[in-house]
């Protein structure tokens, strides 16, 4: 079976301490261990956007590839709390709100998640047990 359809795909911005310690949050939660992870910074980020270049981490988003879908910001964050053990499949019930209010919220906090949480000057690489869940291989967590 092809790696990329073994479940949830998370891609995020391997130099941002936010998206960071959200990768660490959701393999946490995730005992399953169904949800894979790769840097938006990686060429098989860019593969799987079907663009010649990933989506830039100045744009503040992550993206969430599940169920055939491609989810992005507030959507992408309440589709992979579903993939987590309780209570967080709870926190889908904010699906209710506004697209607009809820990427507005977004918006904010990946706006200022630098400044607020800090950022490396290259991807962070995981430890090995996490290692084993990120799709880009040796280079687990991309070359950004």
């Amino acid at each position: 079976m092809d790696q990329t359809n073994a479940g949830p795909i998370l891609l995020f911005d391997g130099v941002c301490n936010l998206c960071n310690g959200l990768v660490r949050f959701v393999a946490a939660n995730d005992p399953a261990r169904r949800v894979r992870f790769a840097a938006l910074q990686s060429p098989l980020a860019a593969s799987l956007l079907g663009s010649g270049a990933a989506m830039p981490p100045d744009d503040g988003t992550f993206v969430l590839l599940a169920h055939g879908r491609r989810f992005e910001r507030s959507d992408a964050a309440l589709h992979l709390a579903l993939e987590l053990r309780a209570p967080w499949p709870l926190a889908f019930g904010a699906i209710l709100l506004p697209r607009t209010w809820r990427d507005g919220v977004y918006r904010v906090i990946a706006r200022n998640r630098y400044r607020w949480f800090g950022r490396q000057d290259v991807c962070a690489v995981p430890s090995p047990e996490l290692r084993a869940r990120f799709l880009d291989g040796a280079d687990a967590a991309g070359s950004g």
